[in-house]
């Protein structure tokens, strides 16, 4: 899968890929004409997700949302809560293990304690649960829902990486699509995320000559802005990526993420000695794989060496504090996301106005 692959790989991959895409194509068709129904909810719902296999950034968006709702309205986020350990809805506290809800969920309760966060794979019923745990409810976020065609959302945002367009792929296996880049068509807004700080008219142009978005599709761009490094201790023992780079720390980085590439290339900034552990994404780490980061670290050149992990991986990592503690030498990088130039207030406005022009009652609520 993937530009990699071998030829000869590609080419077995392929009438899989078509027979996915059928298959895919055919349920999809079966929503379009309402042969399956969708359910709309009586309180505003805002989807996040995407067409292609792997990251996107749809966390920092879903963190986006919940800074920008939180202060106003009373907020849920229900996910799927991949990789999980349990099944059904779950609603997260401060207690919650992050092998029952998922890394990304659990980053966000950690995160944003103030909030509701849940996990169901059936995004309808969860909703409905919801509901019915937090009479006040406001707006619920979906994450990750672009395929989940159960719940039509009152505004459902698309992300497309900058650096993975989507002419340029094709079905999963034979590429990294999860459905035909036709269904970006269902999307309110979309959203290329991970692009550089500035992208030049011409390109943006460009990029949507090839997007060709209908008239009534809003589009953004976005790029991630990596935060000052975070370290595991209650009582912190500050860095900085100034301080890295002055005093020559060598960087051992562990990261189960799908896409690594840019946070080694931020890092290469500010140190010239970075050795990389990577596992799958969302891995769930070992007392083995521990091991192995405390052995490798040992062998970083120097007497200044930090190990930096992802703000995703933190989750799957806190069960391994005692280690992580004693160590002192453990940080972690946030991000978040930042709109190109006058794009946060029209995106901003635009979500604004669709919650407060749908309350409670505005939709009829089917059952």
């Amino acid at each position: 899968m993937g530009d990699k692959a071998p030829f000869y790989i590609k080419i077995l991959l392929y009438p899989l890929g078509l027979l996915y895409s059928i298959v895919v194509s055919a349920r999809n068709k079966l929503f379009d004409f309402h042969l399956i129904r969708s359910r709309e909810f009586h309180i505003p719902v805002i989807s996040v997700g995407n067409i292609t296999v792997g990251g996107t950034g749809k966390t920092p968006h879903i963190e986006y949302l919940i800074d920008l709702l939180s202060k106003e309205y009373k907020i849920a986020v229900l996910s799927r809560g991949y990789k999980r350990k349990t099944k059904g809805f779950i609603v997260a506290n401060e207690n919650t293990p992050v092998s029952y809800i998922g890394d990304e969920p659990w980053q966000l309760k950690e995160k944003y304690p103030q909030i509701t966060v849940a996990v169901d794979s059936n995004r309808s019923r969860g909703i409905d649960k919801l509901i019915q745990a937090v009479p006040d409810l406001d707006i619920v976020l979906l994450d990750d829902a672009f395929q989940h065609r159960y719940v039509k959302p009152g505004i459902s945002i698309l992300l497309i990486d900058y650096n993975r367009p989507l002419h340029r792929d094709h079905i999963m296996p034979y590429g990294w699509l999860r459905e035909s880049s036709v269904e970006r068509f269902r999307a309110n807004i979309v959203i290329i995320s991970k692009s550089p700080e500035v992208v030049q008219a011409i390109d943006k142009r460009n990029i949507f000559h090839k997007l060709r978005l209908m008239p009534n599709q809003d589009a953004f761009f976005t790029s991630i802005v990596y935060k000052e490094p975070q370290t595991f201790l209650d009582e912190p023992i500050p860095i900085t990526f100034e301080k890295i780079a002055k005093e020559h720390y060598s960087i051992l980085l562990v990261a189960g993420i799908a896409n690594p590439k840019p946070l080694i290339t931020e890092l290469e900034k500010y140190s010239k000695n970075i050795k990389t552990l990577l596992f799958p994404d969302h891995h769930y780490f070992t007392n083995d794989d521990l091991k192995n980061i405390q052995e490798e670290l040992a062998l970083l050149p120097g007497e200044n060496k930090i190990v930096i992990t992802t703000e995703k991986d933190v989750a799957r990592l806190k069960e391994f504090a005692s280690v992580i503690l004693d160590s002192k030498k453990w940080y972690y990088i946030p991000i978040k996301i930042s709109f190109h130039a006058g794009e946060a207030d029209l995106f901003n406005k635009y979500i604004f106005h669709y919650v407060t022009n749908n309350n409670r009652n505005s939709i009829l609520y089917q059952k």
